[in-house]
C-alpha cells in the first residue's frame, strides 16, 4: 500500500511539473520550399469568406499583394508558422526582404526545427546589406541550442509526457519484481527516463520563453544611424539596413530602444525603425 501511495504521489507531483512547463503561447497582437496546401484547403472557398486558401491561390496566381493581405488577415484570427511562412514567401516574392525575415523568423519561432523555414530565412538573410562578424557562443551554449531547436515547445513537451510515463513503468518494474535482475534494469531505466524527461521539460520551457519574452527584432527601415544616446544629438555609431536582426536590451522607452548587434556593439534606434519578432 505505501508502494502504491509513494508512486501516486510522483504521478501528481510531475502532472504538476508538466503542465506547467509543456506548452508555449503566442500573441498575434505584438506583431512561413513553397506554399503547402492540403486538398480541403484547396478547395472553393465560399464568397467573401477569407481563408488560407484564398491566399495560396493568390500566392500561385502571383497576385502576392493580395497573398499579403489574405495572410495578414488570417493571422489576427489565430497565429500558425504555416501562415507565417507563406507570408514570408509573399514578402519575398514582393521584394520587401524586411519584412519577409521578420516573417520567417516569427515562423521558425514556432517551428525551429522547420528546415524549409530555415532555408528560406538563409536565402532572405544573404540579401542584406549588412555583414557582422558574429561572435560564437561558448560550445555548450551552442551545442544546447541546437539540441533544443530539434523541435518546437509542444513537441518537447509531448516527449516530456512520454518518457514520464516510461519512468513511471520503469519504477513499477523495479518496485514490484520479484527478481533481482529486473529491479536493476527498472532502477536504471526509471533514472535514464526521468533524466530524459527532466530535459525534455527544460528544453520546452525555454522554447516557451523564447515565444513569451521576444526579445529581438528586424529592421524596417532602408537604413538607421545607431546613436550613443537615445535621441537625434546622440554620436553616431553605426548605421543598419532593413533586414539586419537585432537584440533589444532596453525597452523600457516608448520612442527609442537600445540594441545590440551580433559582435556586441550596442546603440540606441528610433522604435519606428523595428518591429519585434
Amino acid at each position: 500500500m505505501k508502494k502504491i501511495k509513494f508512486i501516486y504521489s510522483i504521478i501528481l507531483f510531475f502532472f504538476t511539473f508538466l503542465s506547467a512547463n509543456a506548452q508555449g503561447e503566442f500573441n498575434p497582437d505584438s506583431v512561413t520550399g513553397d506554399l503547402r496546401m492540403t486538398e480541403e484547403e484547396s478547395a472553393v472557398t465560399v464568397e467573401g469568406e477569407i481563408t488560407k486558401a484564398l491566399g495560396d491561390s493568390a500566392y500561385i496566381q502571383e497576385d502576392y499583394k493580395k497573398a499579403i493581405t489574405v495572410y495578414e488577415y488570417l493571422l489576427t484570427e489565430g497565429v500558425s508558422s504555416e501562415i507565417y511562412y507563406n507570408l514570408g514567401n509573399s514578402y519575398y516574392k514582393d521584394d520587401n526582404i524586411a519584412r519577409a525575415i521578420l516573417n520567417y523568423e516569427r515562423a521558425l519561432l514556432l517551428d525551429p526545427a522547420n528546415k524549409d523555414i530555415q532555408a528560406n530565412l538563409e536565402i532572405a538573410q544573404s540579401i542584406t546589406i549588412d555583414k557582422v562578424d558574429v561572435v560564437p557562443d561558448l560550445f555548450f551554449v551552442g551545442w544546447f541550442r541546437s539540441v533544443m531547436n530539434l523541435a518546437s515547445a509542444d513537441d518537447w513537451g509531448i516527449y516530456g509526457i512520454l518518457f514520464f510515463v516510461c519512468f513511471l513503468v520503469s519504477l513499477a518494474v523495479f518496485i514490484f519484481s520479484g527478481k533481482v535482475s529486473l529491479k536493476k534494469s527498472g532502477f536504471f531505466c526509471a533514472i535514464l527516463f526521468l533524466c530524459l524527461c527532466l530535459v525534455s521539460n527544460i528544453f520546452a520551457f525555454q522554447q516557451k520563453n523564447n515565444i513569451i519574452q521576444r526579445d529581438h527584432a528586424i529592421i524596417l527601415s532602408p537604413s538607421v544611424t545607431v546613436r550613443s544616446t537615445p535621441n537625434e544629438n546622440g554620436n553616431t555609431l553605426f548605421i543598419l539596413h532593413e533586414g539586419h536582426k537585432v537584440k533589444i536590451k532596453d525597452n523600457s522607452m516608448m520612442e527609442w530602444k537600445e540594441i545590440m548587434i551580433e559582435d556586441g556593439n550596442v546603440g540606441w534606434v528610433p522604435s519606428g525603425a523595428l518591429e519585434v519578432i
